[in-house]
């Protein structure tokens, strides 16, 4: 009979026996060693291989320099500038010296080569971004390059067809922006030289009508010169010796003759306001024929025409009157009639 308490068979068959925490220890230790051995430097090498944004890759594109003989390398040399053109985000440019160039110069030498092949199935859609983007920035040359070494690596990727379109469709763009730009500055041209002859239309124009208007003013002023011409004096001299002489003196007198007249100026408001008349002049030649005191005896109406009649009769010139052949002062009578010609 068992003589041991129950609690003390029940601890033994639950305890954990040390073989069984070796191997515990021991997986523990393996898993952790799988993981700094082969798990993170593969994690870390894809992340090395990782390309960059493609702004970086365009950045990181340009001047530098291809290695010697490239046809010459090894694999191992290829993979090698491969791998260092992904570090520097060359992933499809510059020509010649860019990560799917070596790569696919790998597969050249050796088809089938699972890192190369498998690089460019990875990266394929970063290096149809970065060719998106030179799409976009219109470097059309570049841009068809990239595009041709894309469909070198998978010439089925539908991607291919996405970009033609696109960069199809930006050069129609640059072209009919290009034409709207020419069309634009032919309209322009036009225009201005629209405006031009509008100008100098208008100046021609302006032109004829400021010389219409001095044909018209010239016009006006020789009708008016014409309508005062019209008020010529009409009278009859009526000769008047100064002092009668003497009947026992008698000698042969005779008249002053006009020799120069002065048609009188029509007055400016008495043409407007359609006035005529008449106005008589009293006048005095001298033994020069000379007219002097002229004075106005009559007028009809009064006081319209008297200036005009005097300031022209002072400027008439006679022949003197004569007596036995000497010249004498005689005093005349004119009447100067105001018509205006209707």
């Amino acid at each position: 009979m068992d003589n041991r308490p129950p609690f003390i068979d029940r601890r033994q068959r639950g305890a954990v026996s040390p073989v069984t925490l070796a191997v515990i220890v021991i997986v523990v230790a393996l898993a952790v060693a799988a993981w700094f051995l082969i798990v993170k430097p593969y994690r870390d090498a894809r992340a090395a291989e990782t390309p960059a944004p493609v702004a970086a890759q365009k950045a990181a594109a340009t001047g530098v320099p291809p290695p010697a003989n490239v046809d010459a390398l090894s694999v191992d040399q290829l993979l090698a500038e491969a791998r260092t053109a992904m570090n520097e985000q060359r992933l499809v440019a510059p020509a010649g010296n860019n990560a799917f160039e070596f790569y696919m110069k790998v597969l050249q030498k050796q088809p089938g080569n699972p890192v190369a092949a498998d690089a460019l199935r990875e990266t394929f859609s970063y290096g149809s971004a970065a060719t998106e983007q030179t799409i976009n920035q219109r470097d059309f040359n570049e841009a068809q390059r990239e595009i041709d070494l894309l469909a070198k690596a998978d010439p089925e990727n539908y991607t291919l067809t996405i970009l033609r379109s696109k960069l199809d469709a930006q050069r129609k763009t640059l072209d009919r922006e290009q034409q709207q730009a020419v069309d634009a500055q032919k309209a322009q041209q036009v225009a201005q030289q629209n405006a031009a002859a509008t100008q100098r239309q208008q100046a021609e124009q302006a032109a004829a009508a400021i010389e219409a208007q001095r044909a018209q003013a010239a016009r006006e002023q020789a009708a008016r010169v014409a309508q005062a011409q019209q008020a010529v004096p009409v009278a009859t001299p009526v000769a008047r010796p100064a002092a009668a002489p003497a009947a026992s003196e008698g000698g042969a007198i005779s008249d002053a003759v006009l020799i120069r007249q002065v048609n009188p100026r029509y007055p400016t408001a008495a043409m407007r306001a359609n006035q005529e008349g008449w106005v008589d002049v009293e006048l005095t030649v001298g033994p020069d024929g000379r007219v002097a005191n002229v004075n106005v005896v009559d007028a009809q109406p009064k006081h319209i025409f008297d200036r005009s009649a005097i300031d022209a009769v002072s400027r008439w010139e006679y022949k003197a009157a004569t007596r036995n052949g000497e010249p004498m002062t005689v005093t005349l009578r004119r009447r100067l009639q105001f018509n205006l010609g209707r």
